[in-house]
């Protein structure tokens, strides 16, 4: 008997790793709701376009019988890559290479839009299954369950209860005490709309891809978003509490302008542009990291996915592939009648999830370190030449 037969379950977040988890439980027969804080299926998301690997997010997409629809909404072309100078000056460019196209081609990683793979996942799930508007609060034990309370006043019973919320989650501290880490690591994210009418130059530069600048210590990522939009990431070395105590108005374009032109001394004058255009208010991230040696004791009745488990850098492109592999490999363990009970189930899928979360994450470390040195330009581009010869 399957483990979860007559058991109702609650993913709290409806990123990557919790609708994919969703749609996996739902092809098992599981009574499943997804609670998000996000007022409905129409709020904008934020940040860049996701690559899809193929042994984790494509494999997900793969087993959620969703690869057609991915094949249809994947950008093409988003996957190039310039890396430039501080004056926009080439050394690295793969547009002119012969670019993978199909799914299976050796090195491909199809990028897809954050708000276009929500859409897919979210078309294929029944109906009522999310319940908007649910912004989690706290829970407490009940039975072999859990008391979910959120700030609409809805309470809710579930008997599994799985933490798909992101880096800041609020279902973790029931999991485990262990916090994370600052990586020495800042980043401003910034985001233009219509990027070929109010940023054109910086455009004409990206043509359809994603840029990455490399200066001393200091680097701005930006990529190619669906409907034309561009999101860029000014990221650099910094204290810690950088972020919330540098006093600058994250809402004026002025003032973001005025910070970057004082901090990037140097750079170019095409990227002002992006500072000038960007939608208010940036967004400073301090980017942090979950322990590589964490671990904790598996619980019968709840576990965690995605940032919320193994919050990592952004520096390896492995986020949102590993929350969408915690989602196929969690939902196999709960489904596949290998394991006696839950708690059994989940001790499995945490055991090799901290493994695989660990090495994604030593290699995002090692990769931003790389990136904010005084050498950044000359060893990433040796890095993505060996890469193309190879």
């Amino acid at each position: 008997m399957m483990l979860l037969e007559n058991k109702t379950v609650a993913i709290v977040g409806g990123g990557p790793g919790g609708l994919t988890l969703t749609r996996l439980l739902q092809l098992k027969g599981v009574k499943v709701k997804l609670y998000e804080r996000d007022l409905d299926r129409n709020a904008r998301v934020q940040g860049g376009p996701l690559d899809m690997h193929e042994g984790s997010g494509l494999a997900a997409l793969t087993a959620a019988g969703l690869l057609e629809q991915f094949c249809t909404h994947f950008l093409p072309g988003a996957d190039r890559t310039l890396i430039v100078n501080e004056q926009a000056a080439v050394f690295f460019s793969d547009h002119h290479d012969k670019q993978a196209k199909d799914l299976g081609e050796l090195g491909f990683r199809p990028e897809i839009d954050r708000g276009a793979l929500r859409k897919i996942l979210l078309d294929e799930l029944e109906p009522g299954t999310v319940v908007w508007d649910s912004h989690f609060i706290s829970m407490k034990a009940q039975g072999d369950g859990w008391s979910l309370d959120f700030a609409n006043g809805t309470r809710v019973y579930a008997d599994l209860v799985i933490g798909s919320d992101g880096a800041n989650s609020k279902i973790r501290p029931y999991v485990t005490d262990i916090k994370p880490l600052y990586s020495g690591i800042t980043m401003i994210e910034g985001n233009v709309n219509d990027s070929e009418s109010f940023t054109p130059e910086v455009h004409a530069l990206l043509k359809g891809g994603k840029i990455m600048a490399f200066g001393k210590e200091q680097d701005l990522l930006m990529g190619q978003k669906g409907g034309g939009d561009l999101g860029f990431y000014a990221s650099f070395k910094a204290e810690k509490d950088w972020h919330k105590n540098n006093g600058l108005d994250y809402s004026s374009n002025a003032a973001m302008l005025d910070w970057f032109n004082s901090t990037y001394v140097g750079w170019s004058k095409v990227w002002q542009k992006l500072f000038e255009q960007a939608v208010v208010p940036f967004i400073p991230r301090a980017i942090n990291y979950m322990p590589l040696d964490q671990c904790w004791q598996a619980l019968p009745n709840l576990t965690i996915v995605g940032d919320a488990a193994h919050l990592m850098p952004p520096f390896a492109g492995e986020g949102a592939n590993m929350a969408m592999l915690d989602a196929l490999e969690l939902s196999a363990c709960l489904t596949a009648n290998d394991y006696s009970s839950m708690q059994l189930a989940i001790a499995a899928y945490e055991s090799a999830m901290l493994k695989r979360a660990a090495a994604a994450t030593r290699e995002s470390l090692l990769n931003g370190e790389r990136m904010h040195t005084v050498t950044a330009l000359q060893e990433m581009t040796e890095i993505f030449s060996r890469h193309k010869k190879g």
